[in-house]
């Protein structure tokens, strides 16, 4: 199972550096207003956010928009293999590198706690349209879910969305997906 994940994870990266910067930025766009409309967000107080990396859609005009709504926000901090932990954040500017490439808060950001959070919006490799989930293979988010119980919003380009996507039993299924096209 851990090949064909990475071989469809190669595969889908592929898929990936060949959009063009504009593609990428109009895609963007589009999936993070299905966000913005959705009434998991507009009735969220906290939400907890990937911070985007290159390769990823790019998050931070949300995070910004988060801020800018008054509400609490979260973003992923790497503690150990396989762990983060959601942490406060008021200014992105605060962020740094951190493993694996990640934007990522000090280590002085106030821990928030699963049940504080309104709304999850996870990051993938690829995904399929009934909510099965292609991350990078660290487990982190699975973890995370997997005791979770507020709204969780999956964030994929159009073009990555596969119907081979494997499940393992430890995968989290998510309930909503945004593509450029809506909210499945």
């Amino acid at each position: 199972m851990d090949e064909r994940k990475n071989a469809l994870r190669r595969e889908l990266a592929e898929v990936e550096r060949a959009m063009s910067p504009e593609e990428k930025q109009t895609s963007d766009r589009a999936i993070l207003c299905h966000v913005l409309s959705a009434p998991a967000y507009q009735n969220a107080r906290t939400v907890f956010c990937f911070v985007g990396r290159e390769d990823e859609i790019d998050t931070r005009p949300l995070l910004e928009r988060v801020l800018a709504d008054g509400k609490r926000l979260c973003v992923p901090l790497c503690v150990g293999k396989g762990i983060m932990e959601c942490r406060a954040v008021t200014d992105l500017s605060r962020l740094a590198c951190g493993r694996y490439g990640i934007w990522e808060p000090p280590a002085d950001a106030p821990l928030v706690i699963r049940e504080d959070i309104d709304l999850t919006i996870v990051p993938c490799v690829g995904a399929a349209s009934d909510g099965r989930r292609l991350g990078r293979g660290g487990g982190y988010y699975d973890r995370f879910l997997s005791g979770y119980r507020g709204r969780t919003l999956l964030l994929c380009r159009g073009v990555l969305l596969r119907d081979d996507i494997p499940r393992e039993p430890h995968d989290i299924l998510i309930p909503h997906l945004v593509t450029e096209e809506g909210i499945v």
